[in-house]
């Protein structure tokens, strides 16, 4: 039977909950356990897929559709599970299934209350599809003494009485502050978190305390008595060089065997650490870098493009290099002329033009694909990215001045359009201008046939993939033969020939655009080809000037 970890974070937000959950499952899977992590969000949206990227950061989208949070890339990074739609729920989500059932009648005529109709659903969901793993990991989203976590924390509670001590342990996730002035960790906000902790009926059994300086044993012991956890139980978290150093960092600070010790188990393997060690290794070690200029719309807030930075570390692992990310606004390319763009674009050795929706800063990404096309730079377009250097094709390549997007407004020469209909394994599913936004998308993975004789053949190693989608948008097949004249072929279809999935040009140095995300699925243990191909280019090209 699955043991449940209950993550919890006080003090402040942004400690790291996601990557501690990530690590610690890693961990244990190290150790040659089975584990699954699950996500619980306190916000009331159904899902993060409508929120601004401002607010939430990246949407993360899983194999089977389902519109999640970004911790979700962090638990399939490090562990190489895929998530699941059941490994994520967001209180709006919970809310919606109660009220739709009260609707049907299905209670009966009883008064619908938090306790116990929220709290059995939030139960409910932890407790699903675990059949087939040792430990499940369930991160409660937010900060304890936030208003709409308290159906959470009062779920979690329950269930750690259902379940008894030797099934259920919590983790509670802390800030030792230093304070420069004092020249001082400070424990008090961690006393005071637990003590808040507590008053819901919740005794941590560990505290991971993030801090910025080395904790002293005195601090640990400090803690540990008015917490009232064992001092073994209080384990540092210092900030690491890099996040795949956190996992073999917590394991020298004894998380992982704390946890076990928590559970009564005292006959596990040691964990064997090899790939992290290797991952570590190449990290600290690269023996070369690259600059990769992404030109997007929400470079303001990395964490929205959370696991394209990802994936393109885990492409410098590949090749042993160090990848430098230059975030650049596309909106500032609309505003220069030409040679303010080369200015900007010059010293890159690939240049990136990620996904986004609606036309600001299009012009200014389109203007990046023409520099990357006339200079022969690498180029990789994801999703928007890839329409934009089929828009760019049309007007520059093919003679379609008024190539675009119906995207934008309405055009005479929709290159790219609505996606009106396309096939599922449900069947056929349709869309309307002016319909919900909401979980209306082309979402979650989907095959596509690969041309045998093409770039992206010979990088794949197959001509069958499956990648995952998240577009309303798709390029108009109708278009194929102009732009193929003018040298962009579609070398990547979906199985009935109906969908582009992926453009390129055989005839420049590297020339790809995509309209899936592959970023999704990249892990630092194994590399999305597509990126690991693309750091290898720009590294040829970084010799060239």
């Amino acid at each position: 039977m699955a043991r449940f970890i209950f993550i919890t974070g006080g003090v402040v937000s942004s400690l790291g909950k996601g990557l501690m959950a990530a690590s610690l499952a890693a961990l244990l899977q190290a150790r040659g356990f089975r584990v699954r992590i699950r996500k619980f969000d306190p916000y009331l949206n159904v899902d993060p897929g409508t929120m601004s990227p401002y607010q939430h950061g990246e949407v993360y989208v899983t194999d089977d559709g389902a519109e999640t949070d970004l911790d979700l890339g962090h638990y399939e990074r490090f562990t190489g599970v895929a998530s699941r739609r059941a490994d994520n729920v967001t209180q709006g989500r919970i809310y919606q299934t109660i009220i739709t059932r009260e609707r049907r009648g299905d209670y009966l005529g009883a008064t619908v209350q938090v306790i116990p109709h929220v709290t059995d659903e939030i139960k409910a969901f932890a407790l699903a599809e675990t059949d087939d793993v040792d430990f499940v990991l369930c991160e409660i989203g937010g900060t304890v003494g936030d208003i709409e976590s308290l159906p959470f924390m009062e779920a979690i509670r329950q269930l750690h009485n259902e379940l008894g001590h030797a099934r259920s342990i919590f983790v509670h996730v802390t800030l030792v502050p230093y304070i420069a002035a004092a020249g001082e960790l400070k424990t008090k906000p961690t006393q005071h978190s637990v003590r808040e902790l507590t008053s819901l009926g919740i005794q941590p059994n560990i505290l991971l305390c993030r801090c910025e300086h080395p904790l002293p044993d005195s601090e640990r012991a400090k803690i540990a008595l008015f917490c009232n956890v064992r001092k073994e139980a209080v384990i540092p978290a210092l900030d690491a060089p890099s996040i795949y150093s956190v996992p073999a960092q917590y394991h020298a600070e004894g998380l992982d065997a704390e946890v076990l010790r928590a559970f009564g188990i005292d006959d596990a393997p040691m964990p064997v650490m090899n790939r992290w060690l290797d991952i570590m290794d190449r990290h600290q070690n690269p023996e070369g870098e690259v600059t990769i200029g992404v030109v997007g719309k929400y470079v303001g807030l990395p964490d929205a493009y959370k696991s394209l930075h990802e994936a393109l570390m885990h492409g410098g692992l590949a090749n042993r290099v160090k990848v430098n990310v230059k975030w650049l606004d596309a909106e500032l390319f609309e505003e220069g002329d030409d040679s303010a763009i080369a200015a900007q674009l010059e010293p890159m050795h690939g240049i990136l033009v990620p996904g986004g929706f609606g036309s600001r800063g299009s012009e200014g990404k389109i203007a990046s694909v023409r520099f990357a096309r006339e200079r022969n730079v690498p180029f990789f377009g994801i999703c928007l990215g890839m329409q934009m250097a089929c828009i760019e094709g049309a007007r520059n390549t093919a003679g379609i001045a008024d190539a675009s997007t119906t995207e934008f407004g309405e055009t005479k020469e929709p290159v790219v359009g609505l996606i009106t209909e396309w096939m599922t394994a449900e069947g056929l599913q349709t869309r309307e201008e002016g319909g919900d936004m909401g979980g209306t998308m082309r979402l979650g993975a989907y095959p596509a046939k690969l041309t045998g004789n093409s770039v992206v053949a010979s990088v794949y190693g197959e001509e069958s993939i499956s990648e995952r989608h998240r577009h309303r948008y798709e390029v108009n097949v109708k278009y194929r033969e102009p732009l193929e004249k003018g040298g962009l072929i579609f070398s990547g279809l979906s199985p009935d020939g109906t969908l582009p999935e992926i453009v390129e040009r055989p005839d420049h140095s590297w020339f790809i655009g995509v309209q899936f995300h592959p970023e999704l699925k990249s892990k630092p243990f194994d590399p999305h080809p597509l990126f690991a191909s693309f750091i290898s280019a720009a590294l040829k090209q970084s010799r060239l000037v």
